[in-house]
């Protein structure tokens, strides 16, 4: 540990913000002749080629960067916010399972874990902004490839038939018969349409798994280079609170994601077709494909900037010409070793035996273990326990914290940039949001909405009568298109499930009758008893739960705040605590370790959870579909509890870092603290 940070202590002089009594004294004055003085090089010119104009230079500098690195962010971030916030529309047009979408989102960490910390290490010595935009390309064509499924397979049989131009209106007066063929009624076995082919093909979810494996090389370029070339072009002092305003910056990505999700499901699949279902009917399926252009041009065009940026900038390269000046009349500088294979491994060793990132690692590993539930498939688990439409879900999740995430990071960033704590005020508010976590995840398992679709299970039940009451109907292949009992109690997947024989048109609505797994309200006037075969109306039961749902976003919100609140402090203590020259290759490492062991496992770990509460599938030509209806109650406990359990692990590793980093030092006025013995010598501070 003392190795460490006297390590550190000799990389705080690289690119000095103040300067030690031992140093020569260079007056703020002398600092800017210097700069006008310093010719701009290849390294510090802004452009590529024979795009270097005069009134380019004026942006090579950490403002410009630190918000066009933001920008990218927030849009790199909006394009995961879309993909999840229309996860369940995908689910529903290409049947598949949690599982299955767990899978496809794990792609990008999978294509992090092999490339992550080879790239940080050999780009992390060229080109960084260039890297950068390389990077961000690769993420246009994850934009396009995610799109590619519906030019390849359009919009779908199931949703052309609920369209006025295919015949999605069952007219009045047609026959019993025809409705029963498009299997809305209870028909005789043997009469099922069976299944239709293309259902559940492995195809799109492959093309949508290979896309998000290729996000993951962009993202390993983005998150590595990026904030390790901002900590190298800034003063230490200001790092915190710009990294703040760039995390600000991303954390709009999310609400932006959403948002434009819940847009572009509020359009039909095919926008130029008449649906004849609303938005609220679970059987609608939006324009899922559409975000994806617009997310593609906007990281294009950015991008293009970014790559722009010279490879050092003005200011930190005079800095940084001082510093090597003085480090050459006190001492022979160690010259930096050219990237191979052995000096990699030898980087590696001194990362795995750091116990202060490797303890910050593992917290953040059970961290995201615990919530990646909550970012994949958060859109997913308002909709099953709200009772919410795909569109409110995705507004939902996208915007309900924003504010308080932004205000947790800015805040949070201000607080540290002023008062500069030290290392262990950082990370004992690491093991207090920790804490605060735990709560709040158990408290979700307590909040949700009472189950009415228990009446989906008729399947095993026999309503008094000792045999399933549509035990004589083919339901096998029907699609989900839930009723509502006349007693407004009771939801069934759709008329064939409740044994309806008849539809009828009751006030201009309407409605099955004749349906056996319905009691009827009127009883027979000669025996007394209530008979079956009672009605019942389009759509599930209505359910009044909106003070749990109210409940629900305040503590979303609480958590929002306080986890934000951490990111700059976790990023902080991973810098701080290894060497200057290990810090970009130390991200890929953390990136690496968070690929591995969360972001991988989490989603298929709790895809299967899903999966595994689900009371009513879809069939498909090739088995199972997706799925239509979940045990809320089951759902929430089991995972609600199991999140809260690897967060709680989490939090026993950020104590262990704030045990670990007793003596690292955060800020260059702390390396310098033994100076204080000197008060007649002045501090200067080199301005940026």
């Amino acid at each position: 540990m003392e190795a460490n940070n006297h390590n550190h202590q000799g990389n705080n002089s690289v690119v000095a913000n103040n300067v030690s009594d031992k140093e020569k004294m260079i007056p703020p004055k002398d600092f800017e002749d210097l700069y006008k003085e310093h010719p701009l090089t290849d390294e510090t010119m802004c452009g590529i080629g024979p795009i270097r104009s005069a009134w380019l230079q004026k942006f090579a500098n950490k403002k410009a960067y630190v918000f066009l690195y933001g920008l990218l962010g927030c849009t790199f971030s909006a394009s995961h916010a879309y993909f999840n916030g229309t996860i369940t529309t995908l689910e529903k047009r290409f049947k598949i399972p949690s599982r299955t979408t767990g899978i496809i989102t794990v792609g990008n960490d999978i294509s992090q874990l092999f490339v992550s910390m080879v790239l940080s290490y050999y780009t992390g010595r060229g080109h960084r902004p260039r890297w950068i935009a390389l990077g961000i390309y690769t993420v246009v064509l994850y934009c396009l490839m995610s799109a590619l499924p519906h030019l390849l397979y359009g919009p779908g049989d199931d949703a052309l038939a609920l369209t006025v131009e295919y015949g999605g209106i069952v007219d009045h007066n047609s026959t019993q018969e025809v409705i029963k063929k498009r299997k809305l009624l209870c028909g005789p076995k043997g009469e099922e349409g069976g299944c239709e082919k293309g259902d559940g093909s492995m195809w799109p979810p492959t093309i949508l798994f290979l896309a998000n494996f290729v996000a993951g090389i962009g993202g390993t370029l983005y998150y590595t280079l990026g904030v390790s070339y901002m900590d190298d072009n800034i003063q230490k002092a200001k790092t915190p609170a710009l990294i703040s305003f760039s995390y600000f910056l991303r954390m709009l990505g999310p609400a932006i994601g959403y948002s434009l999700a819940s847009l572009c499901l509020k359009f039909y699949i095919s926008p130029t077709l008449t649906p004849t279902i609303g938005t609220d009917d679970p059987r609608w399926l939006g324009a899922w494909w559409f975000g994806w252009i617009i997310l593609s041009i906007v990281l294009a065009v950015l991008a293009a900037f970014l790559a722009l940026f010279p490879k050092t900038l003005p200011r930190a390269a005079v800095r940084r010409m001082i510093s090597m000046e003085r480090q050459k009349s006190e001492a022979k500088s160690e010259p930096e070793l050219p990237a191979s294979m052995s000096d990699m491994v030898r980087t590696f060793w001194r990362l795995i035996t750091n116990p202060t990132l490797m303890c910050n690692n593992l917290a953040a590993v059970f961290y995201f273990l615990g919530y990646m539930p909550y970012w994949v498939f958060m859109a997913k688990y308002i909709e099953t326990q709200y009772r919410q439409s795909a569109s409110t879900s995705s507004l939902i999740t996208g915007t309900v914290g924003l504010v308080f995430s932004a205000f947790g990071i800015l805040i949070s960033g201000l607080i540290i940039s002023k008062y500069k704590p030290r290392a262990r005020y950082l990370a004992a508010w690491n093991v207090i949001v920790g804490i605060i976590s735990v709560l709040g995840i158990i408290s979700y398992a307590f909040l949700g909405c009472p189950a009415s679709d228990h009446g989906a299970k008729m399947s095993h039940g026999d309503v008094g009568t000792g045999m399933s009451c549509y035990g004589n109907c083919s339901c096998d292949y029907v699609k989900y298109s839930p009723v509502c009992s006349e007693d407004g109690t009771t939801t069934f997947i759709s008329p064939c499930h409740a044994g309806c024989m008849q539809q009828q048109t009751l006030n201009g609505s309407k409605i099955y009758a004749d349906c056996r797994c319905v009691v009827a309200t009127t009883p027979n006037v000669l025996t007394r008893e209530t008979p079956l075969g009672g009605i019942t109306t389009p759509g599930s039961c209505p359910i009044d739960c909106r003070s749990k749902f109210f409940i629900f976003l305040a503590v979303v919100c609480l958590l929002k705040f306080s986890g934000s609140s951490g990111r700059a402090s976790n990023f902080l203590l991973s810098v701080r605590c290894v060497e200057e020259k290990d810090k970009p290759i130390a991200m890929g490492f953390g990136m690496t370790m968070g690929s591995l062991c969360a972001f991988i496992p989490s989603p298929i770990l709790f895809g299967i959870i899903l999966d595994k509460t689900c009371l009513v599938w879809g069939k498909t030509c090739s088995g199972t579909g997706n799925c239509w209806l979940y045990d809320g109650e089951s759902l929430r406990y089991v995972l609600n509890f199991t999140a809260a359990s690897f967060v709680a692990i989490g939090t026993v590793f950020d104590a262990a870092v704030w045990y670990y980093s007793k003596n690292l030092k955060i800020f260059d006025e702390e390396v310098e603290l033994k100076d204080v013995e000197h008060p007649t010598k002045e501090k200067i501070v080199i301005d940026d």
